[in-house]
Formats: C-alpha cells, sequence, structure tokens
C-alpha cells in the first residue's frame, strides 16, 4: 500500500463532492462507504462503487508514487472541502493517508482494499449527447416516486427512438417526459433500461456540462460517460407500462392557455396557505386571464388573477399546489402552455423549444 501526490485543492475538493453526491448515503446493500484512490501517471482517480452503482472521477495531480488506498468517502471529501490552501499533497504514511497543507496534516485510517467493492466496467457504448441536452433528464427525473412499494416507479425509463433519446418518469399522478435528439453508435442496439430517478437527476445535472456524453447500456446495466467522470447503474426490474404512458402524452386540450411561468408559480404559492390540508388549488380559464383560487373553511380564501392567452373552453380543474410547483419550475424564467383536458384526464404544462413535457392529474372535485 503506497501512494503520493500533489494537487490542486479546488478540483479535487469538487471531485469528491461529486462523488458523494452521486452515491447514496444509505444504501440497501452492506457495502462499506469507501473511495478507492489511485494514483499513476495519469493522476488521481476516485472509484467507489455499491451492488448497483459505479462511480469513477479523474482529477488532475502530479503524482510522485504510483498506488492506491482505500478511505472512507464522506470523511475525504469533507477534509479536503475544508481546506483552504490552494495545494494539497496526499501520501500514505504507515496506516494512514496523510493530507498535508502548507500549515497542517490530516490523517485518515487505510481501509482494507478487500472490502471495497469492485467498479463495474461499462456496458456496451450505444451512443453519444450532448451534455447540454441532457439537463431535462433532471427535471424528468423529478416525476419519479419516492416510495419504495413501487420500485419500477421511482425510476426514469430511458430508451430510443432512431435518432431521438426518451426519458419518461411518473409517480402516477404526475409524469415528465422528454426526447432529445442523440447519436446511436452503429450496428448498437439503442438503450432500454429504467435508471434509479435520484441518481439519475445527479448524473444528468453534472453531465449537462460536458460538451458530449456517451451512452452506455445492456440489459441489466446503463452507464453514462464524459470527461473525467463514469457512472454505471445496475438499471431497476420489472416491466415499464410504455403503451400506456405513451397515450397519455397524446393530449388534446379542450383548453389552452399561456402565461408566463413565474406569475402562475407565484400566484399558486400565494394560493397555498388557503389551499386546505390537502393543498388543493383551483385553476379557472376566462377570458384574458386564469384564476387562481384556494378554498378552505378553516383557513378562508384567495383568488387571484394572472394575465393569460386563453383558447378554447373556459375549463377550471382542481390540483394538488405542490404538483403545479413542481410543474412550473422547469419553465421558470420563461413562457408555459397549460393544455387542460376534459374530465379527469391530466392536464400539460410545455413550452416553446422546450424537449419537456409535465403533465399533472386533476383532483376530484
Amino acid at each position: 500500500m503506497s501512494l503520493e501526490l500533489t494537487a490542486v485543492t479546488a478540483p479535487l475538493a469538487e471531485a469528491a463532492a461529486r462523488l458523494v453526491r452521486l452515491l447514496p448515503a444509505r444504501s440497501l446493500h452492506a457495502s462499506p462507504a469507501t473511495v478507492l484512490l489511485r494514483a499513476d501517471a495519469g493522476g488521481l482517480t476516485l472509484a467507489a462503487s455499491d451492488a448497483e452503482l459505479s462511480v469513477r472521477l479523474h482529477a488532475s495531480a502530479t503524482v510522485h508514487t504510483d498506488g492506491s488506498v482505500v478511505v472512507a468517502r464522506r470523511a475525504f471529501a469533507d477534509t479536503v472541502a475544508a481546506l483552504d490552501a490552494p495545494d494539497v499533497r496526499l501520501a500514505v504514511e504507515g496506516s494512514r493517508l496523510a493530507i498535508r497543507t502548507g500549515g497542517g496534516r490530516f490523517a485518515l485510517p487505510c481501509l482494507d482494499a478487500a472490502t471495497h467493492p469492485a467498479p463495474a466496467q461499462e456496458p456496451p457504448l450505444t451512443g453519444t449527447v450532448a451534455g447540454a441536452a441532457l439537463g431535462v433528464g433532471a427535471a424528468v427525473a423529478g416525476a419519479a416516486s419516492r416510495d419504495g412499494a413501487l420500485p419500477i416507479f421511482t425510476g426514469v425509463r430511458v430508451r430510443s427512438d432512431g435518432d431521438r433519446l426518451a426519458f419518461v418518469a411518473t409517480d402516477r399522478y404526475r409524469m415528465a417526459a422528454a426526447s432529445i435528439p442523440w447519436q446511436p453508435s452503429a450496428g448498437e442496439a439503442g438503450p432500454a433500461g429504467l435508471v434509479p430517478g435520484v441518481l439519475f437527476a445527479e448524473v444528468c445535472r453534472q453531465a449537462s456540462r460536458a460538451e458530449e456524453v456517451r451512452v452506455y447500456a445492456s440489459g441489466d446495466r446503463f452507464g453514462l460517460a464524459w470527461q473525467g467522470c463514469t457512472v454505471v447503474a445496475a438499471s431497476l426490474a420489472g416491466p415499464f407500462p410504455d403503451r400506456q404512458l405513451d397515450a397519455l402524452l397524446d393530449v388534446r386540450p379542450e383548453c389552452v392557455v399561456e402565461l408566463a411561468a413565474d406569475e402562475l408559480a407565484a400566484a399558486v404559492q400565494r394560493a397555498l396557505p388557503y389551499a386546505g390540508p390537502h393543498g388543493r388549488v383551483t385553476l379557472r380559464a376566462s377570458d384574458g386571464v386564469l384564476q387562481v383560487s384556494g378554498r378552505d373553511p378553516h383557513s378562508g380564501e384567495s383568488e387571484e388573477a394572472v394575465k393569460a392567452s386563453v383558447r378554447g373552453d373556459h375549463l377550471s380543474a382542481h390540483y394538488q399546489a405542490r404538483f403545479v410547483l413542481d410543474a412550473l419550475r422547469p419553465f421558470a424564467g420563461g413562457p408555459v402552455t397549460v393544455s387542460v383536458q376534459e374530465a379527469m384526464r391530466a392536464t400539460a404544462f410545455t413550452a416553446p423549444e422546450s424537449a419537456l413535457t409535465y403533465l399533472v392529474v386533476p383532483m376530484r372535485s
């Protein structure tokens, strides 16, 4: 066990923090929360995994002695993040990894490398996508369920359709979907996996800063890789209701309302204190405005008109306020189109130039 290197503190701290954000603090599997630090001529690699997820990140470093060491990943990330020195020196000293700056030394216990799960290798490369286009994936993942009792609804469905890569997530009361351009690899089947929603959101946020992202997939694994980072996850098991959800995206509105997303979000937020124990607000379209109201026997009532362009029937519907706010958040700073369908069919939130469609199911009267 050996290792000695010098690195710029800020990029190293960022890599360690990204690793911690990608791997859950609590895992269903009894794998240790460790990180493998490996130094060689190419710099420093930080690798961590559990039974379902594997992450590798690269950080530039001047390596004095090749080698590797395993330490607790949270302790390492917290220690490096707290340093105010521009450079840091890492060195194995006996049974400790010393983290040295000009005026300080911090030492973490070196752990048994045999207990560190081996990082998974990438499945076959299926294509590439522009990193900026992946930003919409985080918004889609926000509609996934947090209820582990129905695991398939905690994931984001990823599948290809020719030169488009589609994402869908739902918790059965709302749904988000997006389709972005991608470049499939010749002769390879496109991905068709179900990726844990919380992970997918964080990966998309990080990958959206990259110029190009490689997409890997096999029957039970899905991966994304870009400069300095590779993430491979096991797909969630279970059939996903693709056909039923595709049918929901066939929106046939009776009323279409166009207005500023921020103005509608602010009105819904102001109605919340009057939304009652179920957080219910009412959206009612009329000539030139969308009325936002809340009503509760104990809290009182509110009503506010938001300027809008309204086409079609003057419909009204009741919604969970928090679902409406979640639907509006990806469109912040711009216009949003609210397409209201008849009866209990979902209302669609879209915007010009956006790949995202967000559906919210109305509440019963």
